[in-house]
C-alpha cells in the first residue's frame, strides 16, 4: 500500500472535516476586496464560506447551487446571478479526486455543469481538497449531467453509464455516472464530449485549474498546475 494510501484509510471523519476546513480558510485567506469571486459546491466549500463570510471583504459572489448561494447570504456574502457577468477575478471549488497533472473528477454533488462555467470564467481557479482526494490515477465514477430529452437514446450511446438516484441539477438535467474505465482523461472527455444529450462530465483537464490547495492534517500544501 503506497503512503498516500495508508494516509487515507486512517482519515477519520473528524480529520477530514478539520482538513476540509483547514483548505476552506488557506482558501478564503486568498479573496481580495473588489474582487467577483466564483463559489464551488460541496463540503469542503461549505467549509470555505464560513471563514471567508468572517473577513467582512467587500466582494461580490456567484454560486454553482441554490445551496452555496443559501449559505453565503447567511454568512453575509453578495450573491449575484451569473447573468450579466462574463469574467470572474477567482473561483475556488473542490474535485472529488485530483491526479498527478492536475486533472479533476469534479460533480459528485451534481453541480458540474454550472462548477464548469465559473471555473471557465475565472481568471484563477484554485480547487480546495483534504487528504484522500489526491489520486495516482482517476477512476470511476465520472459525474454526467443529461438532457432528459431523447434520454433513452443517449444512454444506448453510453452502455456504462448508470442513472443516479439524486434529483435533478440546478438547470434541469438529469444527474448520471460513468462506470467504466477511465484510462486517458483526455481522450475520455473528448470521447464524452462527441456524445448528443450529454450536457457536461465532470472531467476537468490541468489547464483549466490554476492551483490545488490539499489539507494534510493541519497542514496545506499549495501544488501550482497552470
Amino acid at each position: 500500500m503506497s503512503r498516500a494510501a495508508e494516509r487515507a484509510a486512517v482519515v477519520t471523519r473528524s480529520d477530514n472535516k478539520a482538513e476540509k476546513r483547514a483548505a476552506g480558510e488557506a482558501a478564503a485567506a486568498l479573496v481580495e476586496s473588489g474582487m467577483w469571486l466564483g463559489l464551488g459546491t460541496g463540503s469542503t466549500v461549505a467549509e470555505l464560506v464560513p471563514p471567508l463570510g468572517a473577513r467582512r471583504l467587500d466582494v461580490t459572489c456567484v454560486a454553482t447551487s441554490p445551496a452555496t448561494e443559501q449559505l453565503a447570504v447567511a454568512h453575509g456574502l453578495d450573491v449575484r446571478p451569473f447573468i450579466e457577468v462574463d469574467r470572474l477575478d477567482l473561483a475556488i471549488d473542490g474535485a472529488d479526486q485530483v491526479d498527478p497533472l492536475g486533472w479533476l473528477i469534479k460533480g459528485g454533488g451534481g453541480a458540474q455543469t454550472r462548477e464548469r462555467i465559473v471555473a471557465a470564467a475565472a481568471d484563477r481557479f484554485v480547487v480546495i481538497v483534504s487528504s484522500e482526494k489526491p489520486v495516482g490515477r482517476l477512476h470511476a465514477p465520472v459525474p454526467l449531467e443529461l438532457l432528459a430529452f431523447g434520454l433513452a437514446a443517449t444512454l444506448c450511446a453510453l452502455p456504462t453509464v448508470v442513472l443516479r438516484d439524486a434529483p435533478v441539477s440546478p438547470d434541469g438535467g438529469v444527474i448520471a455516472d460513468y462506470h467504466g474505465e477511465v484510462g486517458d482523461p483526455a481522450a475520455l472527455a473528448a470521447m464524452l464530449d462527441a456524445v448528443p444529450g450529454l450536457v457536461s462530465h465532470g472531467l476537468f483537464p490541468p489547464a483549466m485549474v490554476s492551483s490545488v490547495l490539499i489539507a494534510r492534517g493541519d497542514d496545506v500544501e499549495t501544488r501550482p498546475i497552470g
